[in-house]
C-alpha cells in the first residue's frame, strides 16, 4: 500500500468512526496537533475543532459512511484523494476531492472541494 493510500484511508476512516473515545484516539494518529481542516461549508482547527466537525456530518447524515473512489496518490508532502458520502453499501450522494500537506505521516491541512452536492443536502 502506498503511503498515500494509507493515509487516504485512515482519514476515510476516522469520518466513519461514531464511537467518539475512538474517534479521539484515531484523530490524534491521524491529525497534528494544530491541524486544519476547510471545504466551502465548514472549517476547524486543532483537534476538538475537527472533531466537532466530523460529529456535526455524523449528526446531519446518520446512516451515511464515507468510502474511497479511485485512487489516492501523491507526492512529497502533499496526499490527493477522492470520496464519495452515501448510504451504506448505495451509491454515494456527496462527492468531493480533497488535497492534504502532511507533518510526517500524519495531516497538517486538509482543503476539501465538493465535486457533487444534491440540492438541499
Amino acid at each position: 500500500m502506498t503511503k498515500a493510500a494509507m493515509i487516504a484511508e485512515r482519514y476515510i476512516a476516522l469520518w466513519n468512526e461514531t464511537d467518539p473515545d475512538r474517534r479521539r484516539a484515531l484523530l490524534a494518529g491521524t491529525w497534528t496537533e494544530n491541524g486544519t481542516y476547510v471545504d466551502p461549508l465548514m472549517q476547524g482547527a486543532g483537534h476538538d475543532q475537527i472533531d466537532g466537525l466530523i460529529a456535526a456530518v455524523q449528526a446531519r447524515f446518520p446512516d451515511f459512511r464515507f468510502a474511497l473512489t479511485g485512487r489516492p496518490d501523491g507526492y512529497g508532502d502533499h496526499v490527493r484523494f477522492t470520496w464519495e458520502l452515501g448510504p451504506e453499501g448505495g451509491e454515494g450522494l456527496v462527492k468531493g476531492t480533497d488535497f492534504a500537506v502532511l507533518d510526517g505521516e500524519r495531516l497538517k491541512a486538509v482543503s476539501g472541494f465538493l465535486d457533487q452536492v444534491p440540492a438541499g443536502a
